[in-house]
């Protein structure tokens, strides 16, 4: 059995500002995951996306590929992605739906794809105004991020990470009955996220597990339990890289719980022309750089080539 993880608690309308940022800043370097409160989503509105989303996925498989997944939105069916093919060759247990960037009248290409409004009413409007305050919440935990290390708190709106920011909504469905395979099923196997940030919501229903040390055998897993309110945000492989490793990019999977599981994920990645390389208050001569500086937008593709490749 797998312990469980007693992750810190930030709270993002605490006024103390860099008390905050000292916490996030341990919580980064001892985990990579922490709980956030007073993102400024109300239940009420988790509580409809959750709905929203059990309404789209159970819809008949026929309807659900109408929307499959081009450009890196839209659906992706059960088994269609497989985060760590060395663990398992069937692919995760899972279907997704992605919303990308949301477009502004303004712009000349549309590449977000919706539920027809005939079938789910009320399904683009829910998913926006959710977007929308988890992209305020991440701008915001972004700024004390940067306190954290010791930058100008606006240090990545200086740099343009926050300028059209590459941010995905990807709501998730893990089935509760798994059927009989000769090799384990995973939710999601063993990986870490690829971005910047990511802030996750769950229904409660458990599963999420972390392996803190990622380059020990045999592995140890421990449960992340559901805290009512609170979202749940870890760092991901871009930040570790900004970081030169002082914030941990944590391994994490989904395992089956034996019903069903939705979650919604929502990555806060850079504007993809934005540069990301070592922070000058993470190196030193006895730390120098460990990675080369390199584009957003061409680290991001290369990931997501290597994971749907396979």
């Amino acid at each position: 059995m797998a312990a469980a993880l007693q992750l810190p608690v930030i709270d993002l309308s605490a006024p103390a500002r860099f008390s905050t940022a000292a916490s996030i800043r341990q919580a980064c370097i001892d985990y990579g995951f922490f709980y956030l409160v007073n993102a400024g989503l109300e239940k009420e509105l988790l509580d409809r996306v959750f709905e929203e989303s059990k309404k789209f996925f159970s819809l008949p498989l026929e309807e659900k590929m109408k929307l499959g997944r081009k450009e890196h939105r839209g659906y992706t069916p059960l088994y269609a992605e497989n985060l760590d093919p060395t663990s398992s060759s069937k692919g995760d247990s899972k279907e997704s739906f992605y919303i990308g960037p949301l477009e502004e009248t303004a712009t000349p290409v549309v590449l977000n794809q919706w539920p027809s409004r005939d079938v789910l009413p009320s399904w683009r409007n829910t998913m926006e105004i959710f977007y929308r305050k988890l992209l305020l919440a991440g701008k915001r935990l972004v700024s004390l991020i940067a306190l954290a290390l010791n930058l100008d708190e606006d240090f990545f709106e200086k740099v343009g990470a926050l300028d059209k920011p590459m941010s995905f909504l990807r709501l998730l469905h893990y089935p509760g009955d798994m059927g009989s395979f000769n090799e384990e099923i995973y939710g999601a196997s063993a990986h870490s996220d690829y971005g910047m940030i990511t802030l996750l919501a769950t229904d409660g229903v458990p599963g999420l597990q972390v392996c803190r040390e990622k380059s020990k055998q045999p592995r140890v897993w421990e449960n992340v339990l559901h805290v009512d309110g609170a979202l749940i945000v870890n760092i991901g492989d871009m930040m570790e890289r900004w970081t030169n490793c002082l914030f941990r990019s944590t391994l994490h999977r989904v395992m089956p719980a034996g019903k069903e599981r939705y979650s919604a994920a929502f990555f806060l990645d850079p504007n993809q022309d934005c540069l990301v390389e070592c922070l000058e208050s993470c190196c030193s001569a006895s730390s120098p750089p460990r990675y080369p500086p390199i584009r957003s937008g061409d680290y991001l593709k290369e990931k997501l080539r290597l994971t749907y490749a396979s």
